[in-house]
């Protein structure tokens, strides 16, 4: 109901104007001055009529006066070129180098002085004048001149008209119309004007096909262009065209044609007037298929929506990551002190993963005065490891207080990982230090082996029996073996994560040893000072040493130093 009231409108508003101008011309027509009469036209005597060569000059384009040669079957054998006008002669003197062209000595064969002019359009067009009598053409036509200087390309607009008998051929440039037609298909522009006295429109070569349209099907007048847009063009559409007619300004709106196919045409107009400060007479508008534009446009605010709330996700995220870093990873001072440890570490988190992974480690006290220590690697990254490394964290927690050996601690948290998913894999060091004999005593599920330092040399601990055992989560009922290793004074585990030291292409044993190098370096350059921020220090310069734009994972790093045991006399049971 809408939409029909719009067009009405439309419909309204040009009447109105044509209205308007039939009654601005028949003013016009009607009021010549007083005593002023039409005045008449002078009599034509034979003196008066120009020559043929003279009708010939006074055209604005190149012509040839030409008289075709037919067979009794009427077929075109030659053509005879009999003359030519000045602006053939002007287009000869200006476009063609000196010597490319015989010199003129009277009427010639048409295609022996052009003989390219044989393959293109002209005998067809000739052809058809002489047998149906009319003008044919306007065609383009595209042919080769050669010259001193090599072959010259022309392209022409070409005309036949029977004049008696012979014939009339003339030859418009047409490269800048074949130019404008190209530059309208390429930018996806056309342009046309529209009579508001009537329902003539004069449009662009290029009109039917921007727009879509049919070729040969008639250009809409303007109401027809209002009947054929979508509903939702309507409003904008009147509103356009008010501005021209009564308001005498250039105006745009935006138009979208039924059957188009969702194309966008930006429809900017301007009024053309009969005379200065009168009435509108007609309208000239550009029409632009906008069509790409409004679609990178949209692309762009989507990416731009998208980005923002990947933004939101990030921050969320990244909060989400600090609260699991406080909560789940420790923070060591002199705790351990008392049963002859000190304990360092150094998490770095993958920056593109918004500071959360899957790395974790753990160093505590347990009520039997051992000290549990683990060091794991969940697998992937993100919140999902992250959420994997907490229960396998908390996992080892309750069951470290079973007091069990770390062999079954370890077998307990492969059934968790393995209950959990398939996806759920990690490598770790489940290790238990036993102070009153100093020994550690671990285990290792596919990680990384611990590196011990002793008087600036390190070296990787024994591998344990059998092996290393399966990562945690590939296969229920793995069975683990322990490893044990004693601790003097001074002696320093390190326990790490592969992020730290992997490169691409992998190579374990070559990350291994740049590992052993980066250690004993870092000691040779300062070995670690007393107390726990002295071991803090000598870590943070190695992983700052080992690190670098080639991290892709988390990379973590737990040193424990054995040390006297001050303060506190430990009396634990004997070791498994």
């Amino acid at each position: 109901m809408r939409s029909r009231l719009e067009l009405q409108a439309i419909q309204q508003l040009l009447e109105a104007q044509r209205r308007r101008i039939r009654t601005y011309s028949e003013l016009q027509r009607t009021n010549l001055p007083p005593g002023r009469t039409p005045p008449g036209l002078p009599p034509v005597t034979p003196s008066l009529l120009p020559s043929g060569q003279e009708v010939l000059d006074a055209l604005p384009m190149a012509a040839l006066w030409v008289a075709p040669v037919f067979d009794i079957d009427g077929e075109l054998q030659d053509v005879l070129y009999l003359t030519r006008n000045a602006a053939a002669r002007a287009f000869a003197d200006s476009r063609l180098p000196e010597g490319s062209l015989p010199r003129w000595t009277g009427p010639a064969s048409l295609f022996e002085r052009f003989p390219s002019l044989a393959r293109t359009a002209i005998p067809r067009m000739l052809t058809l004048a002489f047998r149906q009598g009319t003008l044919q053409g306007p065609e383009t036509v595209e042919w080769l001149l050669h010259t001193p200087s090599g072959p010259m390309r022309i392209t022409d607009e070409a005309c036949v008209a029977p004049c008696g008998a012979h014939f009339l051929l003339t030859l418009k440039r047409g490269d800048r119309l074949r130019m404008a037609a190209a530059a309208q298909r390429l930018v996806r522009t056309c342009w046309a004007e529209w009579n508001l006295g009537g329902h003539g429109v004069e449009p662009s070569r290029g009109f039917h096909q921007v727009l879509g349209l049919t070729e040969g099907v008639p250009v809409p007048d303007l109401f027809g262009l209002a009947t054929a847009a979508t509903s939702d063009s309507l409003p904008g559409l009147y509103q356009m065209l008010y501005d021209v007619i009564l308001r005498k300004r250039t105006a745009e709106c935006e138009l979208r044609l039924q059957g188009s196919g969702n194309r966008v045409f930006r429809m900017v107009a301007e009024p053309v007037r009969v005379a200065p400060g009168s009435l509108v007479r007609a309208l000239r508008a550009v029409l632009i298929d906008v069509t790409a534009d409004r679609q990178r446009r949209k692309a762009a605010q989507r990416s731009a929506r998208e980005a923002h709330r990947e933004h939101e996700r990030a921050e969320a995220v990244a909060e989400i990551a600090d609260v699991l870093r406080e909560a789940v990873l420790p923070h060591f001072q002199d705790e351990l002190d008392a049963y002859g440890l000190e304990a360092a570490a150094v998490y770095r988190p993958d920056a593109r993963e918004a500071g959360v992974g899957g790395d974790w480690y753990k160093a505590r006290k347990l009520p039997d005065g051992r000290i549990l220590i683990a060091l794991g690697d969940a697998r992937g990254h993100g919140l999902e490891a992250a959420t994997l490394m907490a229960k396998l964290r908390y996992a080892l927690a309750g069951l470290a207080y079973t007091e069990e050996p770390v062999e079954l601690l370890t077998q307990w948290l492969n059934e968790v990982a393995c209950a959990d998913g398939d996806e759920s894999t990690a490598t770790a060091i489940i290790a238990r230090y036993h102070p009153e004999r100093a020994l550690l005593r671990w285990t290792c599920a596919g990680h990384p082996r611990p590196v011990l330092l002793r008087d600036g040399r390190a070296a990787p601990l024994p591998t344990p029996a059998g092996g290393p055992g399966l990562s945690l989560g590939v296969l229920p009922a793995t069975e683990y073996s322990a490893t044990e290793t004693p601790l003097e004074v001074g002696d320093i585990v390190l326990m790490y994560s592969d992020g730290l030291t992997e490169r691409r292409p992998a190579d374990p044993d070559r990350d291994t040893r740049r590992f052993l190098e980066a250690a004993e370096r870092c000691f040779e350059e300062a070995a670690p000072g007393l107390g726990h921020a002295g071991l803090q220090a000598y870590i943070e310069r190695l992983v700052t040493r080992l690190d670098g734009p080639h991290r892709t994972d988390d990379a973590t790093l737990l040193a424990l130093r054995r040390i006297g045991a001050r303060g506190l006399s430990v009396i634990a049971p004997p070791c498994p």
